[in-house]
């Protein structure tokens, strides 16, 4: 099931949902719309948030320091659901590889676990885990992953100016950088591949589905025996999947924006920036 969602001022009561899956928010980049996230989050609970990986782009601040108040706003409206009875596992990714250093470990009740098995409403197993060791150029060739996101990043700078051109010309939004990724990838048939690969690690896991980021391409597929679900991102698509209570699984489009609540100003950095910032003076 695939849905497209934009809220009404008077549709601001918050969907519940069994659990969330919400990958690729990539906290430290000028270019992940965190103001999207808050609204989806403030907007949307679940029994259960599953994040699957590159929530925090370390890649990103160890080159420069970009931290501003709603990359707090974000990691402190997760901590208050956590409060609040939310559980909430963090399976980390290759931009936030840091954090697979502490597996097991609760931080303000957020768990880390590098995979997860996910048991849904309708009794499916499915194995949830963030998808990069099974991406050939960022496991056997770091330099060139690198090169890849500086050259995503050129790609979003100018997908900026190309939107503020269409928006002056009455122009519908298109997205210079995601078509730019899909035909470097159709080129390689990086995205088939990747997807059969990961259909077989679920095989030899012995579940039922996968779910997985990584690849920034939301989808909810059926690979034979297994399905297979990408949760896409919070830097251009702004896609989550949610499991309603009989197992449905759903992928939500965020697109229009609802009121948002006032930033918070009362908060100290988040303890995954400070994590950070101590494991890189280490």
């Amino acid at each position: 099931m695939i849905c497209e969602t934009a809220m009404t001022d008077i549709d601001t009561e918050a969907r519940r949902y069994r659990t969330l899956f919400i990958s690729d928010v990539h906290l430290g980049s000028k270019a992940a719309k965190t103001d999207f996230l808050l609204d989806f989050l403030r907007l949307h609970d679940a029994d259960t948030i599953i994040l699957v990986g590159d929530i925090v782009d370390g890649w990103r601040l160890k080159r420069t320091w970009y931290w501003p108040q709603p990359c707090n706003d974000v990691v402190q409206k997760l901590l208050r659901k956590a409060r609040k009875g939310t559980r909430i596992i963090y399976i980390p990714g290759n931009h936030d590889e840091f954090m697979r250093d502490f597996p097991g470990v609760h931080f303000g009740g957020i768990e880390v676990a590098n995979r997860h098995i996910h048991e849904a409403g309708d009794g499916r197993k499915y194995l949830v885990l963030h998808g990069d060791e099974f991406d050939v150029v960022v496991r056997n060739a770091r330099v060139l992953a690198y090169l890849g996101d500086w050259a995503y990043d050129t790609a979003i700078a100018i997908n900026v100016v190309l939107s503020a051109v269409r928006r002056r010309l009455g122009l519908p939004y298109w997205s210079f950088s995601a078509w730019a990724k899909l035909q470097v990838k159709h080129a390689v048939n990086f995205i088939g591949e990747f997807q059969k690969v990961v259909a077989d690690e679920a095989r030899r896991s012995g579940v039922d589905g996968v779910i997985c980021g990584h690849i920034h391409h939301a989808v909810i597929d059926q690979m034979d025996d297994i399905r297979y679900i990408n949760t896409g991102d919070w830097v251009e698509s702004c896609t989550a999947v949610a499991e309603h209570q009989d197992g449905t699984m759903e992928l939500i489009t965020w697109r229009q924006l609802a009121s948002l609540p006032a930033p918070r100003t009362d908060v100290a950095l988040v303890p995954v920036a400070d994590l950070l910032r101590e494991r890189e003076a280490a």
